[in-house]
């Protein structure tokens, strides 16, 4: 279905799938967090990242008559029409693991969509604010996470040391272009993530650091997510959300 779709179209769906299917991941936690305070931090930044979702793929579907709404561009898909980028999939692990994940998305995004708000496409720039404004709070919260977590106990240096090394191999591809990408730049709607890449890496390469932590030596990347090739947590996550609009197609409630 996607391949048959614009570039623009292509784009916002990517934007969308990132959000979508980290907020899923993310909202495992509801409920299950290390104190309640924070319980309802995370659960308060899931619904932020899925309202983003909502807006790039509300977006999508103005530019096409092939999808009706942002639901069933969200619940109709399978694992090979996904466009989302490998990190967000991980699964969740230990808090520090979760942290370290979005984290990284964090620093990424926040200097990807402060960009983006720059475009001279009305649209894609205020939906561009309204992330940046959010998303900068969410790197607030998961950067002092990670250094609460690394500088506090061995143990806890130990954990994120781990997750850090964990995530690295997938991290990569946050700051690889895909082929909507490089159409938006040459449209010269936005610019690119490896545009980003020597500020994203080097403020995480200097934050971590500062936590007392290492840069992995590791140097292959797992990449894919984009051209729709997934890791197998994909699958799972798929299949729990979207079971009811599988088992009951088009119905609303």
């Amino acid at each position: 279905m996607l391949k048959d779709q614009s570039p623009y179209f292509r784009f916002l769906v990517q934007l969308g799938d990132d959000a979508l299917i980290l907020s899923q991941r993310t909202s495992e936690w509801c409920g299950h967090g290390p104190v309640l305070e924070q319980d309802i931090a995370l659960t308060n930044i899931t619904l932020d990242i899925l309202g983003q979702a909502r807006l790039w793929y509300q977006l999508a579907v103005d530019q096409t008559q092939d999808f009706k709404d942002e639901d069933q561009l969200a619940y109709t898909r399978d694992s090979r029409e996904m466009t989302n980028i490998l990190l967000v999939e991980q699964p969740n692990g230990h808090w520090g693991m979760t942290v370290m994940r979005q984290y990284l998305y964090d620093t990424f995004k926040k200097m990807y969509y402060a960009r983006l708000e720059e475009s001279g496409q009305a649209s894609i720039s205020e939906i561009a604010h309204k992330c940046r404004v959010e998303t900068t709070y969410h790197h607030q919260w998961s950067s002092e996470w990670v250094r609460r977590l690394a500088l506090g106990t061995d143990e806890g240096n130990d954990k994120m040391q781990h997750a850090l090394n964990t995530l690295w191999r997938y991290h990569q591809e946050i700051t690889q272009d895909s082929e909507a990408d490089i159409a938006m730049l040459n449209e010269g709607i936005t610019v690119t993530p490896s545009m980003i890449r020597e500020d994203y890496q080097q403020e995480i390469k200097t934050y971590l650091e500062s936590c007392g932590l290492s840069i992995p030596d590791i140097r292959n990347e797992i990449t894919g997510g984009r051209k729709g090739i997934h890791t197998e947590h994909l699958g799972y996550i798929l299949a729990e959300m979207q079971y009811m609009q599988r088992a009951y197609p088009n119905l609303e409630w």
